[in-house]
C-alpha cells in the first residue's frame, strides 16, 4: 500500500476580511492523488457519503459551494467586506482554478452587490462545474444514466476514498478544544463552518454541532460574512419552499 505523502507550504492565518493577499495554500499530495485547492471542490467531495455510495445535501448544495468560492475570493485577497457587500480589490492575477475564477468574473461584471446575491446565483450551474473538475482531476467518477429510464442524472463514486478522508479529518480537527480558535487555519475553518451551517451532516454530525455550538461561533467570527450571509440564504429558501 503506498504511504500518503503530505507536503506542507504556508498557509495563511488572517482573518477572512483581513485586505492584505493570502499567503501560498499547502498542497497535499494523498498516494497517487492530490486534494484539490478550491473549498468548493472540497466540500462536493465531502458532500459524499462513502457509506450511501451518493452525494447527500443536494438541495443545499448549490449555495454551499457558492458560498465557497466567495470565502476562497476572500482568502485569497480578491474580494474584501464593504458595509455587507462583496467588493472586488484591486488585485491582478487570476485564480488558478476555473470555476473560481468564473465567479470572479461574474462579480467584475457587475459590481459590488450583497454577499446573499452571489450566493443565491447559479447553483446548480456551479454544482455540475465543480463536478466537472472533479471528474477531470480523476478524483471522482461520474457515470450518467436515467432515472426511471426517464430523467437523466448522474451516478457518482469516489476514485480516490483517502483524498476526502484526510479533508474530512483536517476540518474536524478545528473543533478540537486544545486548539486555539485564532490558530486555527481559515481553510479548514471555513469547510467546518460553512458545512455546519448548511446542515452538512457527512462533515458535522447533529451531535458535533450541539456539542461545539460555541467554538463554530467563534469560528464563524473568522470566517467573515459568507457565514450569515449563507445562513440566511438558506432558511429564505426553506421558508419559501413551505419548510
Amino acid at each position: 500500500m503506498s504511504r500518503a505523502v503530505v507536503t506542507p507550504l504556508r498557509r495563511p492565518e488572517r482573518s477572512a476580511s483581513a485586505r492584505q493577499p493570502a499567503r501560498p495554500r499547502k498542497t497535499v499530495a494523498l498516494g497517487n492523488a492530490a486534494a484539490p485547492d478550491s473549498l468548493a471542490a472540497r466540500l462536493f467531495l465531502l458532500a459524499y457519503d462513502p457509506e450511501r455510495g451518493r452525494l447527500t445535501a443536494r438541495s443545499k448544495l448549490g449555495k454551499l459551494l457558492r458560498a465557497a468560492i466567495l470565502v476562497d475570493l476572500q482568502l485569497s485577497g480578491h474580494l474584501e467586506d464593504d458595509n455587507g457587500r462583496a467588493r472586488l480589490t484591486t488585485r491582478a492575477s487570476a485564480p488558478v482554478d476555473p470555476v473560481v475564477a468564473g465567479v470572479l468574473a461574474e462579480l467584475r461584471a457587475v459590481g459590488p452587490r450583497r454577499w446573499r446575491r452571489w450566493i443565491d446565483r447559479r447553483g446548480g450551474v456551479t454544482v455540475r462545474q465543480v463536478r466537472d473538475e472533479l471528474a477531470r482531476a480523476h478524483l471522482i467518477r461520474v457515470e450518467p444514466y436515467r432515472v426511471l429510464g426517464i430523467f437523466p442524472s448522474a451516478r457518482i463514486t469516489l476514485r480516490h476514498p483517502l483524498v476526502r478522508r484526510h479533508i474530512l479529518q483536517s476540518a474536524r480537527d478545528t473543533l478540537r478544544p486544545s486548539r486555539l480558535v485564532s490558530r486555527v487555519d481559515l481553510r479548514d475553518a471555513a469547510i467546518v463552518v460553512l458545512a455546519s451551517t448548511a446542515d452538512l451532516r457527512t462533515v458535522v454530525t447533529k451531535d458535533q454541532r450541539t456539542r461545539h455550538k460555541d467554538r463554530l461561533a467563534q469560528l464563524a467570527v473568522r470566517v467573515g460574512p459568507v457565514v450569515p450571509a449563507l445562513k440566511k440564504s438558506l432558511q429564505q429558501a426553506q421558508a419559501a419552499a413551505g419548510g
